[in-house]
């Protein structure tokens, strides 16, 4: 039994598992629910397998269409986060290009190190080595300029410039680079205007030091004649480069007043720690304001929100593209998730793509599409060339070169992009962003042609932009000026004059025990109330200066004096050296001359008292009343009848008979009688007032000029007086044409008085200002005569070009709207030593009763006689047509 055992147990077991077997088998067949479930899963394992085998078959056919048309260089620097990100970009526009035409190209990419030297070496290699028809990257003039001295052949290879924005370069300078920046004319120009817009008239401006120092200069040039045309100068210039020591570079900019700060270049590496650093030092608060140019506001896209809330308050101008468009939204998400690959090696994985990289997207697709228009020229002209047969020879090169110049149009990720004069038509919006925080809002857009405006409201001014925050967190509008500064800025040195006949004007005082000049008057009075409306704190001490008011002026020229302040007479010839100031005092050449009696010599003095209208309207009146009287007594009275002679000549009498009550007719009509008696009322009055009016004129002695002509003087060759320090001197020798010999000088307003009287001078020249003045103090015996000639007023100098200019006009205007002009004129320029004013100089109609005088009368007379005919009249129709009643 034990050896049968094994046996018998290994049998058992084997009949057990084909039971088993046999036993499934009946299940399964017995399932039908169960066979349809695996019938389906072998179809469908089936179907996968198909549809991968048909992907793959499609996929081998796609990558069999796809075709090489040439190679592409890129010249990237991969220390900058800019860089990194342009070649993520670059790479995305070739696959892109790829898939969407079925073209490819050859990549190779070489890092610049941010070296101008290495990028134009490895761009030679490039040439060289790769054989690359097309170059893309950090290549300017200079590196394009330096691989033609390297190598002759590389001197035509078009270069697709994705640096910021350049200037065109000189004429020496090669053809073949081609930019792919906005026009840096356009963003100065939007600069310049969004500083105009907030009205501030000095900035600083911060720029980086490059190692081509001429193209910082040319930045800093253009830049400085743009902002001068908008009333803008520039203050002072902080060149960075990243070996300065950043805290020194801040503690100058504190130093000065202006709190305008205009960051026109600035690398990545240097923004975030300089605005750090100003944060720090206590620069981004209020009273300041930090305005951005479009090639560096661009770089806040590439900025990490932690970093970017230490440029809070900034307000910039930034290069506009769609970023609302599905196709950018499209590579933004692309772009994200390359850039978050461990391949590249990020930190700021949550930052999209800037700027630059969209710019270098459309770069590498404008390439791509000139190789393709190449490729497909080839093919249609020799059938037989490969794909990847490409002439490298100059005449393809520039054939290739004018290829991208005109026939490139589409429309790309930063908009549309085409070439005009060998530059990328750039387009001329910007938008007007301000940071918050640790992000970027827009408040506005600007374009050359519309000015700045919000959204689609078409209109320029500061409500134009959205609500901007400033630095400090406030809303206010900076003023832009410090006092804080002032400590260490030099005040403006105001000239002015010490010698002054009229000290009304400006005085000078010297205190010896204080060894200090003060200085007041109507000119600095009126000085001190414009500067105090300025929107910013302004500085100056003012310097007595010894000499002639055109020697003053000249001072300015010469840079001795900031500005000039005084009866300073706005004149041509002054322009030369100066800009004036809206005029605070309207101003004119006179002449005034000693009073004398006028003798009346008229034949026909007798007619003075009356106007001649009055006597015209006394005589109508007169013959009105005679004709009414006579139509009504010529029936009823025999005195007024008679031959048609002796009823005119009665008529007459009558009429003027009444005006000395010398008529002797009766009368028998109480019409007649009532109209006579309302004209002798009226005659009595006339007569009265006559006889007032020309007694006062026989009897009381008036005055008149003593010199009423200019001509008079210069054939008398008599002597006229002025200050010869002023302009009158010149103006009296070169204009008016009178001798030097004749004109005497009179140092002090009380010495002219003496000077006229006793026959000394004839004349005294002033300016009208002075005339008003000095004739409020000696008001009897003097008056001004002959014509007055007109220069331009009083005004406030400065050097040519200065903003002041322009903001202490609108002050002078706030002043002279306000009234305060007119009490600060009435309490420094009148006086109470005059008890009344001169007698008037003329005896002409000034003198004479007119018609505005009697006009009621007449009127009442007038209508008496006329009522009087109307009832006279009445009569005669009712006795004509009804005799019984």
């Amino acid at each position: 039994m034990g050896r049968q055992c094994p046996f018998l147990c290994s049998a058992k077991s084997t009949d057990l598992r084909e039971f088993k077997q046999i036993k499934l088998r009946r299940q399964r067949l017995e399932d039908p629910k169960k066979i349809s479930e695996m019938l389906g899963s072998m179809i469908l394992l089936f179907l996968l397998l198909l549809s991968r085998t048909i992907g793959a078959q499609e996929r081998n056919t796609s990558s069999t269409k796809v075709q090489s048309i040439g190679s592409m260089g890129a010249i990237l620097d991969y220390k900058s986060l800019t860089g990194r990100q342009e070649r993520i970009a670059i790479e995305m526009a070739i696959e892109d290009f790829a898939i969407s035409t079925g073209f490819k190209l050859s990549l190779h990419v070489r890092d610049s190190g941010g070296k101008s030297f290495r990028a134009a070496s490895n761009a030679v290699q490039l040439v060289r080595e790769d054989r690359v028809q097309v170059l893309l990257g950090a290549l300017a003039w200079e590196e394009a300029g330096l691989m033609a001295e390297m190598d002759d052949t590389t001197q035509q290879v078009p270069v697709l410039s994705l640096l910021p924005s350049t200037f065109p370069p000189p004429e020496t300078e090669p053809r073949f680079v081609i930019p792919m920046a906005s026009d840096v004319f356009l963003e100065m120009r939007s600069v310049a205007e969004l500083v105009g817009l907030y009205r501030w008239r000095r900035v600083a401006v911060i720029i980086e030091e490059e190692a081509n120092a001429s193209c910082s200069g040319n930045v800093l040039a253009f830049l400085s004649d743009v902002l001068r045309s908008a009333g803008t100068e520039i203050e002072n210039y902080f060149r960075v480069s990243p070996t300065d020591d950043l805290k020194e570079v801040v503690k100058k900019m504190k130093r000065q007043q202006s709190r305008v700060f205009v960051v026109a270049k600035l690398s990545l590496p240097l923004l975030i720690p300089l605005f750090s650093e100003a944060k720090r030092k206590g620069l981004m608060e209020k009273d300041s304001a930090f305005i951005t140019m479009g090639s560096v506001t661009d770089l806040l896209d590439s900025i990490h929100p932690s970093d970017l809330s230490s440029m809070d308050g900034v307000l910039g101008l930034k290069t506009y593209f769609p970023e609302t468009s599905s196709r950018y939204k499209n590579f933004r998400r692309r772009f994200r998730l390359r850039f978050q690959n461990p391949e590249h090696d990020e930190e700021n994985t949550d930052l999209g793509p800037g700027f630059f990289a969209v710019r270098a997207y459309d770069a590498a697709w404008t390439a791509a599409a000139a190789f393709q228009r190449r490729f497909r020229f080839k093919f249609n002209h020799n059938k037989n060339q490969s794909a990847d047969d490409v002439d490298d020879d100059d005449r393809n090169r520039v054939r290739f070169l004018r290829d991208i110049l005109s026939e490139t149009n589409f429309t790309g990720l930063s908009g549309e992009i085409g070439f005009k004069d060998g530059r990328l038509v750039a387009p001329r919006l910007f938008r007007v962003v301000n940071v918050i925080g640790t992000s970027v809002r827009g408040v506005g857009f600007w374009s050359p042609e519309q000015g700045f405006f919000f959204s689609s409201h078409e209109k320029t001014g500061e409500g134009a932009l959205g609500a901007v925050l400033w630095p400090g967190g406030s809303l206010r509008v900076p003023r832009g000026w410090t006092a804080s500064g002032s400590t260490e800025q030099r005040p403006l040195r105001i000239g002015v004059p010490a010698t002054d006949a009229f000290t009304q004007f400006v005085k000078v005082r010297y205190d010896r025990s204080e060894n200090e000049s003060y200085v007041t008057g109507f000119s600095v009075r009126i000085f001190e109330a414009a500067v105090k409306r300025l929107p910013y704190v302004l500085p100056y001490r003012l310097q007595p200066f010894y000499g002639s008011y055109d020697d003053l002026v000249q001072q300015i020229y010469l840079k001795n004096f900031d500005a000039v302040v005084g009866d300073i007479e706005i004149m041509v010839n002054r322009y030369r050296y100066a800009d004036f100031t809206q005029p605070y005092i309207e101003s004119g050449l006179v002449m005034v001359v000693t009073e004398k009696p006028e003798k009346l010599k008229k034949a026909w003095v007798f007619l003075l008292p009356f106007t001649k209208s009055m006597w015209i309207l006394i005589g109508a009146t007169n013959v009105f009343i005679g004709i009414a009287v006579w139509l009504i007594e010529r029936d009823i009275n025999p005195e007024f009848g008679g031959s048609l002679g002796d009823q005119v000549g009665t008529l007459l009498w009558f009429s003027f008979a009444t005006l000395f009550f010398a008529h002797r007719e009766p009368l028998r009509s109480n019409l007649s009688r009532m109209v006579v008696v309302t004209w002798l009322f009226v005659v009595l009055i006339l007569t009265s007032s006559y006889t007032a009016s020309f007694s006062s004129m026989l009897t009381i002695s008036r005055l008149e000029p003593s010199v009423v002509d200019i001509q008079y003087l210069k054939r008398t060759k008599a002597t006229v007086g002025c200050n010869l320090n002023s302009f009158i001197v010149r103006y009296l020798v070169e204009v008016l044409g009178f001798s030097p010999q004749n004109i005497k000088s009179i140092a002090s307003i009380d010495d002219y008085p003496e000077a006229l009287t006793t026959g000394e001078i004839a004349a005294a020249f002033f300016v009208a200002p002075h005339a008003k003045v000095f004739l409020a103090k000696y008001c009897q015996g003097f008056t001004i005569a002959g014509p007055t000639y007109k220069p331009g007023g009083f005004g406030f100098v400065f050097p040519k070009g200065s903003p002041l200019v322009s903001d202490l006009s609108e002050a002078i205007l706030q002043i002279t709207e306000s009234g305060e002009m007119q009490e600060l004129e009435k309490g420094l320029l009148s006086f109470s030593t005059c008890s009344s004013s001169s007698t008037d100089t003329s005896t002409g109609d000034q003198s004479s009763l007119g018609v505005d005088t009697f006009w009621s009368l007449i009127l009442i007379a007038c209508s008496v006689s006329a009522a009087a005919l109307v009832v006279f009249y009445g009569r005669l129709f009712r006795n004509y047509y009804w005799p019984g009643d």
